[in-house]
């Protein structure tokens, strides 16, 4: 049943991208097609994700006739969560584009529906296919979708974004191929199955470990691999941001996973492993909500919690490691859970708040937070969805982001309790770090929505706005809701996420975390059930509405805010930079760095500036010296020639008596 779902999907995404892009001359047509065709598949696939996260794994084998390229499709409880994220944001974006794509009707909307379809076709090959050789050509197909996407509005910062998108993507692309082809050469097979199965030994383990660790740490943007984030994210289409930052990066994280917990899993774990991501998660998560801190654009701003997220996640997955490593498989369980409870809550709120980023620039028609404000009274949905995704993304209970960051913080104590001298530094350190992205998160977000939503327009685009059409609103409200669910609803979902954990440690799914006393109780025997919490929810949203119904008619509204006794004027209001000002002196060093290798650019990326530079000069002198003398010649000669066509019939009958003598003689002769 899985296997057939995921199957369905795949067909019906292929078939209405081709669609779209036949219809690419009616763009209403186009946008129709591509997003109906999309959401059909979403939901199957989002099927197919739900019933293998429970359900025993599923495996199909395709004969080639080439060995290495042998297709194999598995799915079991780890692809079933990476592909029920990935169907949730894809659903959501193809409900969200009905409506949105309308603002993109000159950019080709047959093209993009094909490239969005065949993006969320090739996400959900790499993480179900079961073969080095086939995951690497969807990886590439994945890659090369999203570039096309980034790109399609065709202005200098979406090229440049997807420039730099595109080489960063290339480069984790051969790291990972070399990881993979040390593996193969160890078993003389492209097939994960033989990966899974062989020992390699603690060298080549640690070699290929590393290598896939940094191939899928620059495809899930962790620092100093993130440059790509902020340039590629603000240049596509918000639902196609929601998709990229929500699911595709979890390729990343989904990559490490496998190959950390599953493909090298007959070779073991070292503890340096677990202790290498630790330190990648901690420094990736403090600095990128720090780099967010200072964007007055919000897409930019969201680009770099993504950074900021995937740290926080890593976190989770080097505790897993060193659980691992020490054989202490209650640690590893909950570490792994941790970061893959993180996997889907980031997902849910990071798309939401794309999409809520999107509205705002169908509104107000910019990005800069600084020309808007009072926006909640004009748009009430999407403040209210962008409101709840702030409060699960800055962690606050009873969200879905507290829950998962609580494990997290659970299972960095444990390893601080527990481990060696090593361990305690590492997890000391990263706990102190988890804690300031948190104080610094709920900073960046009083930021990014009081400015935004609260206080009065700064500008006549935020004066005029309206609350975007129905398809939009709708597909935040889902987003919306899920992150209620997955907070309130946690005691009914972590059991999965620990499932899929032991799963991928092979203890049984219970009963290795029996005695564990951080993994249920938490959300089970603590003050925040779920009943109370639904009526603490209730009543937060019922008492203010009935104050107000009681006092109507009776206060008094202001058109302007109050302002500490002074009349407020247009260079009073609260701005992005006056949030962040302090912060952002603090951080002065932090951003002089990220400000000096942005503009330098990492190694690999000036040397292939330079060779495309080389390869334009060797370019003109070839077609100076080599291309432009032959065509100045055949021109001349063509010239010539053309006295031989006179239009007179008598003349060519000439000329074909002549070439018949002239055959004739030939074959006398010869």
């Amino acid at each position: 049943m899985t296997l057939s779902l995921l199957y369905l999907s795949i067909g019906i995404n292929a078939v209405g991208g081709l669609l779209a892009l036949l219809c690419g001359k009616s763009p209403k047509a186009a946008k129709n097609v591509g997003c109906l065709f999309g959401a059909l598949a979403a939901c199957a696939s989002l099927g197919a994700g739900v019933l293998a996260i429970a359900a025993p794994a599923a495996r199909a084998t395709f004969e080639t006739s080439f060995a290495f390229a042998q297709f194999s499709i598995l799915l079991y409880p780890l692809s079933g969560l990476m592909l029920t994220v990935i169907s949730i944001l894809a659903l959501a974006a193809w409900i969200y584009g009905f409506s949105y794509f309308d603002d993109y009707k000159e950019h080709g909307l047959g093209a993009m529906c094909f490239f969005m379809n065949f993006f969320v076709l090739s996400m959900n090959l790499v993480i179900t296919v079961d073969n080095a050789f086939w995951f690497l050509v969807f990886f590439e197909l994945m890659s090369l979708t999203s570039y096309f996407l980034v790109i399609c509005e065709q202005t200098p910062q979406s090229i440049h974004g997807g420039f730099m998108y595109l080489i960063m993507a290339h480069v984790g692309f051969i790291l990972i191929a070399v990881s993979y082809f040390i593996m193969a050469a160890g078993t003389g097979s492209f097939d994960f199955q033989a990966f899974r199965t062989t020992d390699f030994g603690a060298g080549t383990a640690g070699l290929a470990f590393v290598l896939a660790f940094l191939g899928f740490g620059m495809k899930a943007g962790m620092i100093p691999f993130h440059q790509w984030l902020p340039e590629a994210h603000p240049a596509a289409p918000s639902n196609v941001s929601a998709l990229m930052s929500g699911g595709m990066i979890k390729i990343g994280i989904f990559g490490i996973v496998k190959v950390g917990f599953d493909l090298l899993a007959a070779s073991g774990c070292a503890v340096w492993w677990g202790i290498v991501v630790l330190c990648f998660g901690a420094v990736s998560s403090v600095l990128g909500v720090t780099y967010a801190l200072a964007e007055h654009d919000i897409k930019r701003l969201l680009a770099y919690h993504s950074v900021e997220n995937i740290g926080i996640i890593l976190l989770g997955v080097g505790i897993g490691l060193i659980g691992w490593g020490m054989g202490n498989t209650v640690l590893a369980v909950l570490g792994l859970m941790a970061a893959l409870f993180h996997t889907l809550n980031h997902a849910v709120f990071k798309g939401l708040l794309f999409l809520g980023a999107g509205s705002l620039l169908h509104a107000v028609g910019t990005r800069n937070m600084e020309v808007m404000g009072g926006l909640a009274k004009r748009m009430p949905v999407t403040s209210i969805c962008f409101l709840i995704a702030s409060l699960a993304i800055s962690a606050i209970p009873p969200l879905n982001g507290f829950v998962s960051e609580w494990f997290t913080y659970q299972g960095l104590f444990t390893a601080a309790f527990t481990g060696d001298a090593a361990v305690k530094l590492f997890a000391g350190f990263a706990a102190v770090a988890l804690a300031l992205t948190g104080a610094l998160a709920v900073t960046c977000f009083v930021k990014a929505y009081g400015v935004s939503f609260l206080s009065a327009p700064r500008s006549q685009a935020a004066a005029d706005a309206k609350e975007v059409p129905g398809p939009m609103k709708l597909a935040q409200v889902l987003l919306a809701v899920l992150c209620v669910f997955l907070g309130v609803g946690a005691p009914i979902v972590v059991p999965y996420m620990q499932g899929i954990a032991t799963s991928l440690i092979d203890v049984p799914a219970i009963g290795a975390v029996q005695g564990a006393v951080l993994v249920n109780p938490a959300l089970q025997d603590s003050f925040m059930s779920t009943p109370l919490v639904a009526v603490l929810l209730v009543a937060c949203v019922l008492v203010p509405v009935i104050i107000r119904g009681l006092a109507k008619g009776k206060l008094v509204e202001r058109e302007d805010p109050w302002a500490c006794g002074y009349q407020p004027d247009g260079h009073m209001p609260v701005l992005a930079s006056t949030v962040a000002a302090q912060v952002r002196e603090f951080y002065a060093p932090f951003y002089a760095i990220r400000d000096k290798l942005s503009a330098t650019g990492p190694a690999w990326v000036s040397f292939y500036r330079k060779t495309v530079k080389g390869a334009e000069a060797a370019e003109k002198v070839g077609d100076r010296d080599l291309v432009h003398p032959v065509a100045a010649f055949v021109e001349w000669i063509s010239s010539k020639v053309q006295v031989v066509e006179g239009g007179n019939f008598r003349v060519y009958i000439v000329y074909i008596v002549v070439a018949l003598i002239v055959f004739l003689l030939l074959t006398v002769v010869l």
